[in-house]
């Protein structure tokens, strides 16, 4: 095995991971962060905050800042009340900066939610917008005239539908499907192919012309997310200018081409900064050393042996392997920390699916103490320099509350911030 020693090891490359490499990297910590598949891929490209609160009754928050002394209030264990506003406020701030290093454009009003249209012809309430979808924002702010087109053979995404179902939400002048240049023939295309296709200028002039065949009066134009894999401001430019309109992406469904963007920037950017990425490994094996800890990590054998003074638990929940689930119980996969979890399996979910209340099984993870270290059985930390942070905290239930973003921005600030290295 290859030896290699850092300040820091990360394990997971979701939001909360690829937060806490830049944190740390901005720190002057040495870091290496491993992972496999990343749910950057599923990502829509926005960063929620907090979206919904109290969860039981739906409510949609304007002012997620209010909302969250409400939710620290009425859920003190919940992960976001072991942060205030400012340390909040901060994470988001300098992961924003993070975000213009890696060429991403994101759009934040301060206090407030924003609410842009979805492929299942809903709104999503989101905190910080792509520069990609701050059009559609304005769209139904300002009942903008406004056309959304698909593209003939992409499947799960019809402009009509969205058109029918938001009817009274946005200002739909016109609705319609085109042909994809140079895929005439294709009976099924695909964003990525498509948003790689469009970085040609050729390509882009023709496609711009079918827009126009179909847009009649509008001033902003909703499209799939499409409009480029690694020259996206150049395609919305030159399209927008093109059509003397304002171009807006609407999610497609994952994964899709906004986390694909997500994923390349980041991992780039990081790159730069000097992070060790191990992607597609996972953590094979760990133990404690006198100075910190001594990983081995490879895709089905030890291939590296990483010996780091800290580290930081963001390998998710379910689907990125954090926790596992058995017949006995559920176990955190990583470190073998204790999960709070009901005592039986039969009261892991409610007989409703769709019980306002929830299932337990959502809000099982890793307790912590203020500073997001892990507790052991005898509610006691476990290591000085070991942090859990993101959706594997216990007593939230991010996908319903809209806070995945948020909480793994939040929680991996406040840990790196306490790192003693």
């Amino acid at each position: 095995m290859k030896r290699i020693d850092c300040d820091l090891m990360v394990v997971g490359t979701g939001i909360a991971g690829i937060a806490a490499s830049a944190f740390a990297s901005a720190r002057g910590y040495s870091v290496v962060q491993t992972g496999m598949a990343t749910s950057l891929m599923f990502a829509a490209g926005c960063f929620d905050l907090l979206g919904v609160h109290p969860v039981e009754d739906g409510t949609v928050v304007e002012d997620p800042f209010a909302a969250l002394a409400e939710l620290r209030k009425d859920q003190p264990r919940h992960p976001y009340a072991k942060l205030d506003d400012d340390e909040i406020r901060s994470a988001f701030g300098e992961f924003l900066d993070f975000c213009g290093e890696s060429g991403l454009e994101y759009h934040v009003r301060e206090g407030r939610n924003m609410q842009f249209p979805t492929p299942l012809g809903t709104l999503k309430t989101t905190y910080c917008v792509p520069r990609t979808m701050i059009a559609g924002v304005r769209a139904v702010e300002e009942k903008l005239p406004c056309a959304l087109i698909d593209m003939q053979g992409l499947k799960g995404h019809s402009a009509q539908q969205i058109a029918s179902i938001l009817g009274d939400k946005l200002n739909v002048v016109a609705s319609g499907s085109i042909v994809f240049p140079e895929m005439e023939d294709n009976a099924e295309v695909y964003p990525v192919q498509m948003g790689m296709a469009l970085e040609n200028p050729r390509v882009r002039g023709i496609f711009a012309e079918r827009i126009r065949a179909v847009m009649g009066d509008a001033k902003v134009v909703g499209v799939p997310a499409m409009l480029g894999q690694y020259l996206t401001k150049d395609v919305m430019d030159d399209l927008d200018r093109r059509l003397g309109v304002e171009f807006f992406e609407v999610p497609t469904m994952p994964p899709g081409i906004p986390g694909q963007r997500l994923k390349e920037a980041f991992v780039g950017a990081l790159r730069l900064r000097g992070v060790n990425h191990m992607l597609q490994k996972r953590v094979l094996c760990v133990e404690r050393t006198a100075e910190g800890f001594r990983f081995e990590v490879g895709a089905d054998w030890p291939q590296f042996e990483v010996f780091a003074k800290g580290a930081v638990l963001a390998s998710g929940r379910f689907l990125g392997k954090g926790l596992q689930a058995d017949r006995t119980g559920v176990r955190e996969a990583v470190f073998d920390l204790p999960v709070t979890q009901p005592e039986k399996r039969n009261d892991w979910h409610e007989k409703s699916f769709l019980d306002a209340r929830g299932h337990a099984m959502n809000s099982m993870g890793v307790e912590t103490d203020e500073s997001f270290r892990p507790l052991g059985a005898d509610g006691a930390v476990v290591s000085e320099n070991l942090f859990a942070v993101g959706s594997i905290l216990a007593h939230q239930d991010w996908m319903r509350q809209k806070c995945g973003s948020g909480l793994g921005i939040s929680t991996a600030y406040k840990a790196v911030k306490a790192l003693k290295i």
